[in-house]
């Protein structure tokens, strides 16, 4: 069959799968940006994460600045624990931000404030409140404190105070410092600095142990690290600046160490340092009272280590390895058993990110998932039966599906209903979960079900949203996959416009990530982005979505491949991507655009500087313009340092290829942002600036890498929306 014959076919299929009643499609409602950026008019509702209480049979929800109680079962509210408004202090009732309980629910403390720092940390005021007697002490008095903690038994409640670990007992009153020549800029105790946070995906850095004996504790000593200044604007003469540490490509990191406080003899003891190989310790976790584990990384990122350290006896012993020609990837699947000698991690050291179950004692481990499927998370492990569940994209990489593994047996089962995206999240003890499913078209359904996978009621199914979208054009989606010349396969999803004509031709947008591991290929309900792109496809656009080489879900080797090379591989394969949609006959190949965030602002600019001849238009929000301004944990893990690899950094940089410029180029920046800063955006500008290139730009100060609040949000898709229509 000719290419000819092949298009026509191709038209006639796309006729069959995507045509849509005109006399339907003439009773819906236009599309306004301001039903999507603000308003709640289509906003899924969700279901806020529910926290079983010791009994097994009822969880507990903050509603109302009040902790109700439910039963599991009926969904009923059986009680309210307790109000905000009913507890007094200083004489004014508290409004509660969130709690965190003791081991038998006879404690509680209250957040009465919080303050974000980055990512994941916040600080918070905290009251200590007895369920019993219904008194209510401020422990750490008007100071705000990260992270607060009971200890395993209750006695103790610890904390981060400015950058110091102190612990209250609640029997003698008594405040106990660990650390105490904390500060900040120069010493952490018990937390993390900011590269850790945000490329380690950590917040807390101390661990209560098993017994409440012991606390593991990081000590960060970022003195050596440069800083950054970032410039806020608050309607003062002159701007606030706030400089905190962050470590670019190849230059320094801070020094850590992991040491134990034990509260029998009140002394610390140093288990571990990075001060003499520069490596990484990603992780410390308790898998019994006193066996505390140690994850290592070399500066490389290619060499793990998992090391098992027995407190009192100060003995180490190595338990896992893994060396990698490219890269291991750091995350929290380590699940431990009582004993604290056999664990679950994820690993691809077969190819494939699968369930390893290790026992250290007798040296030896089993593969727990499916054969050349990648696994996404590890979402509960019950001990007791040996049973192990899970999310793992086994039916195509798009889609996630709950499975359950007996150990003794051997046996899977796979206990979500429906395709599509299906996330669970356990309760205490394991006995029920909540399932969240969603798919691209669709807004997530939450069930609770017992952990046998049957549904025990709906918790929330967006059935006025689903009714409401009803009301507005959305353009037929579909799923497919095609073979580029080079031989390499990929999955995409496309939206046509709501009234396609296939004898017409239409412009067509590509929405792109494409990071080591990422997706944005995925059959999952999309929130604001997917109402956008159905907006846009309402005015006459296709919009269009590839996984490149590089992105995950599809085995080491496609993730990977990009190793040492960022953006060459990834950008081909965009190039081709848009090459293929222009050569059917109902795309307009000389209104070819793109746009993403963050890494896929990196591609996009790199769409409109390599993929000059394909790509017209090109939006860029908070674009890497050369990763030697990056962080190093994470630019490092894939590309080692600039001085290791300077033809890998300058390469696929969009600043180096700026001058290659020929359509349309909007750059849009947070001024506060401490990711991606905008430092990326000012140099791309130089550049542009030296080589006359024309281009548009939009700075949002104050903002960070999210770019959002208050009404900023609806003005930046106004402005991508604007650019789109007048330049594609």
């Amino acid at each position: 069959m000719n290419n000819k014959s092949l298009k026509l076919l191709f038209i006639l299929e796309l006729l069959l799968f995507f045509s849509v009643p005109s006399s339907l499609i003439a009773q819906k409602s236009p599309w306004q940006l301001e039903h999507i950026w603000a308003s709640d008019t289509l906003q899924p509702k969700g279901v806020a994460m529910f926290s079983g209480l010791s009994d097994g049979k009822h969880y507990v929800k903050l509603e109302k600045n009040a902790i109700q109680v439910y039963d599991y079962k009926n969904g009923k509210n059986t009680r309210t624990l307790l109000s905000g408004d009913d507890i007094k202090y200083e004489g004014k009732p508290i409004q509660i931000r969130s709690f965190v309980f003791n081991h038998n629910e006879s404690k509680v403390l209250l957040f009465t404030e919080m303050k974000r720092i980055y990512r994941h940390s916040v600080l918070a005021k905290v009251l200590l409140y007895d369920v019993v007697s219904k008194n209510t002490e401020a422990i750490f008095g008007d100071a705000m404190v990260r992270y607060p903690t009971f200890s395993p038994k209750g006695e103790k409640i610890a904390a981060v105070l400015d950058n110091n670990i102190v612990v209250y007992d609640m029997v003698s009153k008594e405040i106990t410092t660990i650390g105490g020549d904390g500060k900040e800029g120069e010493i952490i105790y018990g937390a993390v600095d900011w590269v850790y946070e945000e490329e380690f995906s950590m917040n807390r850095g101390y661990e209560w142990s098993p017994s409440g004996q012991h606390i593991a504790y990081y000590k960060f000593d970022e003195t050596r690290v440069k800083p950054f200044d970032i410039s806020y604007y608050r309607g003062l003469n002159y701007p606030i600046t706030e400089t905190y540490k962050y470590p670019k490509a190849g230059e320094d990191n801070s020094i850590v160490s992991v040491f134990t406080y034990d509260f029998t003899n009140h002394q610390s003891r140093l288990i571990e340092t990075t001060a003499q190989d520069d490596s990484y310790l990603p992780r410390i976790q308790w898998g019994s009272a006193q066996l505390l584990y140690i994850q290592k990384l070399n500066r490389h990122q290619n060499h793990y280590c998992i090391w098992q350290v027995q407190v009192s006896l100060q003995k180490k012993e190595l338990v896992w390895e893994e060396k990698n020609k490219h890269y291991v990837d750091i995350n929290d699947q380590l699940w431990f058993e009582s004993t604290g000698t056999v664990f679950l991690l994820t690993s691809e050291i077969d190819g494939w990110n699968r369930i390893y179950l290790m026992d250290t004692k007798n040296k030896k481990s089993m593969a727990c998932s499916q054969e050349k499927a990648d696994v996404d998370h590890i979402c509960h492990y019950n001990p007791k039966d040996h049973i192990i569940y899970y999310t793992v994209a086994d039916e195509h990489p798009s889609e996630r599906q709950l499975y359950s593994f007996h150990i003794p047996k051997a046996s899977f089962r796979k206990l979500s209903a429906h395709k599509g995206w299906n996330a669970a999240y356990f309760t205490q003890g394991g006995l029920y979960y909540m399932n969240v499913y969603s798919h691209f078209n669709a807004p997530p359904v939450y069930h609770l079900c017992d952990n046998k996978g049957q549904i025990i009621r709906v918790l929330e199914n967006n059935q006025k949203l689903v009714n409401t979208l009803e009301n507005f054009e959305r353009g037929a989606t579909k799923f497919g996959e095609w073979q580029t010349s080079y031989g390499v396969s990929l999955h995409y999803w496309q939206i046509l416009p709501p009234q396609f004509d296939p004898s017409k031709t239409y412009p067509i947008l590509f929405f792109v990530y494409g990071g080591p591991g990422s997706q944005t290929v995925k059959n999952q309900w999309g929130g604001g982005n997917y109402l956008w792109h159905q907006l846009l496809a309402s005015k006459g656009y296709i919009v269009v979505s590839v996984d490149n080489r590089g992105t995950g879900f599809r085995g080491q080797h496609f993730k990977k491949e990009t190793y040492l090379q960022l953006g060459k591989l990834e950008i081909e394969d965009q190039i081709a991507a848009a090459e293929y949609f222009g050569s059917l006959d109902y795309v307009d190949k000389q209104r070819i655009g793109i746009w993403g965030w963050s890494y896929g602002g990196f591609m996009s600019s790199l769409g409109i500087t390599r993929g000059a001849h394909v790509f017209k238009t090109a939006i860029a929000v908070a674009p890497v313009t050369h990763w030697k301004y990056y962080d190093n944990i994470y630019t490092e893990r894939y590309m080692r340092t600039p001085a290791e690899n300077p033809e890998g950094y300058n390469d696929h940089a969009p600043l180096t290829l700026a001058g290659n410029i020929k359509g349309h180029y909007l750059l849009i920046h947070g001024m506060a942002d401490d990711n991606v800063h905008l430092q990326h955006a000012a140099e791309m500008i130089n550049e542009m600036v030296q080589k006359d290139i024309a281009f548009d730009s939009e700075f949002y100060p104050n903002k960070n890498h999210g770019i959002g609040g208050g009404n900023t949000r609806l003005h930046l898709y106004k402005k991508m929306t604007r650019f789109i229509l007048e330049k594609l």
